[in-house]
């Protein structure tokens, strides 16, 4: 058995892929919700932390905007790339973006998972990031490919969380400086 890994908020970025109005709107509704729920608490918390956050726009003349819950609860400093590529990292200014980090991890969430998600994950891995996926905050508009897409990259060897234990781990113990602020946003 490999060691389990843990997100390290000194090596994390947060990648929010596709989380678009039009594309939003096209998620199974008892699916969408919980999910923008997630992406929101994994966007507060690293605001909170101090994360580099990057979001991804797919297309946006056609899929819209970043969805207004998740740009409201985004870093000021949350730095947007457009796109057309399904692989988000085949764009340039996000492959420049990422780098300039200088971290190691990537935890991932959006949408589609079975597509834009899995294509970025590969492609995060194969440029030498640590990717992680929140599965709660990941969404296709069919559950099943979701979970396919979960499972190729559980097989993968990427490491699939969920956006709490993304931000326990972040914090690593209650003595964290910031743990109050961010325990309102867990309850």
């Amino acid at each position: 058995m490999s060691a389990l890994r843990l997100l390290d908020a000194e090596q994390t970025v947060l990648l929010v892929v596709d989380v678009q109005t039009r594309l939003a709107a096209s998620m199974p509704g008892d699916a969408w919700p919980g999910c923008r729920d997630a992406v929101c608490l994994l966007a507060r918390a690293a605001g909170e932390l101090d994360l580099p956050a990057l979001v991804t726009r797919q297309y946006p003349r056609g899929l819209g905007d970043t969805d207004p819950a998740v740009a409201e609860a985004l870093p000021a400093a949350a730095e947007t790339v457009d796109k057309t590529c399904f692989c988000a990292t085949h764009a340039p200014e996000l492959a420049r973006a990422l780098e300039m980090t200088g971290r190691s991890q990537v935890l991932v969430c959006g949408m589609e998972a079975h597509v834009c998600v899995l294509q970025t994950v590969a492609g995060l891995a194969r440029a030498g990031y640590e990717p992680f996926v929140a599965a709660d905050a990941v969404c296709s508009r069919a559950p099943a490919r979701a979970a396919n897409a979960l499972e190729r990259m559980r097989a993968g060897g990427v490491t699939i969380t969920n956006a709490e234990s993304a931000v326990f781990e972040w914090l690593k113990g209650a003595d964290h400086e910031r743990f109050r602020n961010l325990q309102r946003l867990l309850k």
